[in-house]
């Protein structure tokens, strides 16, 4: 695996429905599933994956209507996501792996464990969407006007897509980063796509689950972007609240897309979480 997105591969195929996805399965040692968020792929946990791939067999992949999965259009809410994950993680039999999600991938993960009954023998959620209220101006703006969004010359569409990805980060992103989050997104079915997925995002998947947060039982380590102005900190206090024994780690000079910003530090709370000694 590469760092670039042109280098970035997931090699191995899974049909949902009807529609494929995309995933990779890398390393040696206890199983590990990754669930990235939006509007990023599995390209963005590619430090993560890199970092714990001499300790876990990490599987990964991008969402339906994501990345290199099926962009065509669908159903690619919440809704859909939790039962690609279930399906996946029959398809690679899987019955208790460790999971970490990000964003969308936490919602994921907690509706696949809790709508699907899929055990999991450690949850990592950073900043996952996870309680209510959530969803910013720009979302609720597209879910009025996605026709219009999605109508947009693609030189205008590259601009708010750079513009909107930054606001996730606490210190500019550098351009091989933007040029990796905008790559899937760009050119037919790639634009469309982009606004389709912002438009199916309600808040009512999360509402559906957060009222259950209170019988999990599984370990659970919440890390977040101490500067994270889309999920602020307070909703991780919030989640910390609501999930009995969780623990709560915030990273410093970080935002929203802290698996880019500071991945060393993430994978020093993710490896003792996990139970694996620095050095090893």
């Amino acid at each position: 695996m590469m760092s670039g997105r042109a280098e970035w591969q997931l090699p191995q195929t899974f049909e949902f429905h009807g529609r494929l996805v995309r995933y990779g399965v890398t390393g040696k040692g206890p199983p590990l599933v990754m669930v990235h968020g939006t509007p990023w792929s599995s390209f963005n946990l590619r430090h993560l994956i890199a970092g714990l791939a001499g300790d876990f067999t990490v599987h990964y992949y991008d969402l339906l209507g994501y990345g290199a999965s099926d962009r065509s259009p669908g159903d690619v809410s919440l809704g859909i996501q939790n039962r690609v994950l279930a399906a996946l993680l029959d398809h690679w039999g899987l019955d208790r792996p460790a999971i970490i999600g990000h964003d969308f991938g936490g919602a994921t993960t907690l509706r696949a464990h809790l709508l699907d009954g899929r055990d999991f023998a450690r949850i990592v959620l950073i900043d996952p969407v996870a309680v209510a209220p959530w969803g910013s101006p720009f979302f609720r703006h597209v879910r009025e006007h996605e026709a219009a969004f999605a109508g947009v010359p693609g030189y205008i569409h590259e601009a708010i897509v750079r513009a909107y990805v930054q606001t996730a980060a606490y210190r500019p992103l550098s351009e091989e980063t933007l040029e990796g989050v905008l790559a899937p997104w760009r050119g037919d079915p790639g634009q469309a796509a982009f606004y389709g997925q912002i438009a199916q995002a309600d808040q009512r998947y999360t509402d559906e689950v957060q009222p259950r947060y209170g019988g999990i039982t599984r370990p659970v380590l919440l890390l977040w972007g101490r500067e994270d102005a889309w999920i602020p900190v307070e909703r991780g206090e919030a989640l910390q609240r609501l999930i009995p024994g969780a623990e709560l780690r915030v990273v410093a000079d970080a935002g929203h897309l802290v698996i880019e910003e500071r991945p060393e530090a993430l994978l020093r709370e993710i490896r003792r979480f996990l139970g694996v000694a620095e050095g090893e």
